[in-house]
């Protein structure tokens, strides 16, 4: 229970790591104060768990938590600013990695690890693999206008075990893959998953309208829908990253994105997710 700071300290009698891989994802305007007490809140007190037991410390961020990049120069992980939309997720994670260092200032032996958009199997929520089924079930013409940096989620579990084994404390890595736009993700997507694929991008304008009118119902409704300015303007950036450092300090590789997809769409099959 990571809002009970008695059981977080409990959990972690007797062990020498801590991997802290779980996160709220809220990309809207609502549910700060939760995220704040999910995503900074807690890793602050696992934090200081982690320090007072001497216990290495793995914090699993997210690239949202940087800056955006080109394809002619990815962000690294010293491109922090100007920071992405103020939604929940992004402002809740960047706090949470302030939180992060601050332990790391007082002693603890901590490393952070900023992971791109994973795709792969054992997605159970499932949370990024809701937009591959998205992209199966229905026919969407019109992909969002921006890109993100795609990778193998099992590329990541490797890169977060070496960064156990080689990740300096008080740095950060960036466990991403291929940088490449929406429009072309869903239309590997679309391939694997035999439905149709997009036939362009979404204009500005109606990226623009669909995230103000999610922002209009989002008054009327119990919960905010995930159409709203929020996630279509993070929809709209080019989230490119170079996991150059990573390489270079972990030995990160990065496999193959089709090879991932089609892992993710047999295993959703298999599950009667699909």
């Amino acid at each position: 229970d990571l809002s009970n700071p008695i059981r977080i300290v409990q959990a972690l009698d007797g062990i020498d790591l801590l991997i802290h891989s779980a996160a709220m994802i809220q990309l809207g305007w609502s549910r700060l104060d939760e995220s704040r007490r999910i995503n900074v809140d807690a890793t602050r007190e696992l934090a200081t768990a982690a320090r007072l037991k001497s216990i290495r410390m793995i914090h699993v961020s997210t690239v949202d938590a940087l800056a955006t990049g080109t394809m002619e120069r990815p962000a690294t992980e010293l491109d922090v600013e100007p920071a992405k939309p103020s939604c929940s997720y992004v402002v809740s994670k960047r706090e949470a990695e302030q939180a992060f260092r601050n332990e790391i200032a007082l002693g603890l032996d901590g490393v952070i690890v900023n992971p791109g958009f994973m795709v792969g199997p054992w997605d159970w929520k499932p949370s990024s693999g809701q937009m591959m089924l998205a992209v199966a079930k229905r026919f969407t013409p019109l992909a969002p206008a921006g890109g993100c940096c795609v990778v193998d989620v099992r590329d990541v579990a490797c890169g977060i075990i070496s960064a156990i084994e080689h990740g300096i404390s008080g740095e950060s890595y960036i466990l991403g893959g291929d940088n490449m736009t929406y429009f072309e993700l869903w239309k590997r997507m679309a391939r694997i998953c035999g439905s149709r694929p997009p036939v362009g991008k979404l204009p500005g304008g109606i990226n623009w309208t669909a995230g103000k009118v999610g922002d209009l119902l989002a008054r009327f409704l119990a919960q905010e829908p995930l159409v709203n300015s929020a996630a279509t303007e993070m929809g709209s950036l080019n989230h490119w990253y170079s996991s150059d450092k990573a390489k270079v300090e972990l030995g990160y590789r990065i496999g193959d994105i089709d090879a991932a997809l089609a892992d993710a769409w047999d295993w959703f099959k298999a599950y009667g997710y699909a």
